[in-house]
């Protein structure tokens, strides 16, 4: 281990020796720094047991590495090296916080030194105060390597982790799109690598994408997760989607907590049958959001905008129901078509009164009861009439114009 400056070479061969003492006593001392750890460190006295053992056999292997890299026995610093950088891919697998595997290695090597300064002061080996010094700072240069090493290896298998986390999950949200949810055992799975209890409602939001630059919806999780819900996100067939549960939030609340991060259109489906009805819930998501103007940054449940999407999923019927319901209106002269529209929609807003239509539409009561009877005597159908009043009003929507009311 190399160090600012290093011994003479009779010094240095005084300070090997003195770590060299210790081979017998290495396991002696890395049980020591177990048991320190199970009782100081709350987070290692609460593993399981077989954890403990693994932490107890780990210790032996570094103590016996370390003390025999200190006396410069054989191709010893490699050997330290591959031991720390394992115990570092391991420890990120195990799910071990970074700070505890640090705490760990900061005191085993404090137990070493205190090893060391006994075996002086008891007589045991020939080592001065000005070796102890060297010695001393020959091992927490080691240290500093070691920390750096185990450092690398841990993040280095953590990224790569969670990459391989992430790409399971998305691969699991993909299957349910395809309706693979219907699967018990599929559904089982997606649930534990999502983290999704057996009986908690979840939601299915989709935002397509305006072109391959959009973000219609920016940051989502980090905005669930304010009011404590876990989603998931990945990107299929032109539309940026995710599952969240509910939690305790009404579609109102969830609503809410997504509208900051809201830059396009965005649709919200409730699952009914859970994860088995996930790719219903995407196909009525998507529907809705389709469903807003091209260029509207606004997020809606199903439940705002059934009319219209029943007319998206039956795009085929779209043309018979305008020519069906206000396509006599359509055909007159374009004045007087766009008159007769705008009274039929406040009509159908006020209910078919012709007094409230009429503040509306800042005109007379008469004026609007006399196009009341054009509209009726055009299409067909009364708006007093519960079927011809919702017919005309699908026909509206039909045109493009909102749902009245």
């Amino acid at each position: 281990m190399d160090v600012a400056r290093r011994p003479p070479p009779e010094m240095a061969e005084k300070i090997e020796r003195a770590w060299a003492s210790l081979l017998g006593q290495a396991d002696a001392i890395a049980d020591d720094i177990t048991l320190t750890l199970l009782e100081r460190d709350p987070y290692w006295s609460e593993q399981r047991p077989d954890r403990q053992a693994d932490l107890r056999a780990s210790s032996r292997e570094h103590v016996r590495s370390g003390i025999r890299a200190m006396a410069g026995l054989g191709d010893t610093d490699q050997r330290a090296t591959d031991v720390w950088r394992e115990t570092g891919r391991l420890r990120a697998r195990q799910g071990v916080p970074m700070d505890r595997v640090l705490s760990a290695y900061t005191q085993g090597t404090r137990t070493l030194w205190e090893a060391l300064l006994r075996q002086g002061w008891d007589e045991k080996v020939q080592i001065n105060e000005h070796l102890l010094v060297l010695a001393g700072q020959k091992l927490w240069a080691a240290l500093d390597v070691q920390n750096a090493v185990l450092v690398e290896a841990y993040r280095r298998e953590a990224n790569r982790l969670q990459r391989q986390n992430l790409q399971r999950q998305q691969n699991f949200l993909d299957g349910l799109v395809e309706g693979r949810g219907a699967d018990p055992e599929f559904a089982r799975e997606a649930r534990e690598a999502l983290g999704i209890g057996p009986d908690e409602q979840v939601v299915c939001v989709v935002a397509p994408f305006t072109d391959p630059l959009d973000e219609p919806l920016r940051a989502p999780e980090d905005r669930l997760e304010r009011v404590g819900l876990a989603s998931h996100w990945h990107v299929r067939g032109g539309s940026f989607f995710g599952l969240v549960p509910r939690g305790g939030l009404t579609m109102e609340q969830l609503v809410g907590a997504l509208e900051p991060c809201v830059a396009g259109r965005v649709g919200l489906a409730p699952c009914a049958d859970g994860l088995a009805g996930f790719a219903t819930a995407y196909q009525l998501a998507s529907r809705t959001a389709e469903s807003l103007p091209r260029g509207t940054q606004r997020v809606v449940p199903l439940t705002d905008r059934l009319p219209e999407v029943l007319l998206a999923g039956s795009p085929e019927v779209v043309p018979v129901l305008v020519t069906e319901t206000v396509g006599a209106l359509l055909a007159q002269p374009a004045p007087l078509a766009q008159t007769l529209l705008d009274t039929l929609a406040a009509l159908l807003a006020s209910d078919g009164s012709p007094t409230h239509a009429a503040q509306t539409l800042y005109c007379h009561r008469n004026t609007v009861i006399y196009r009341m009877k054009q509209i009726e005597s055009l299409t067909g159908r009364t708006v007093a009439r519960p079927k011809d009043k919702f017919e005309l009003a699908l026909g509206l929507l039909a045109t493009g114009r909102p749902f009245p009311g």
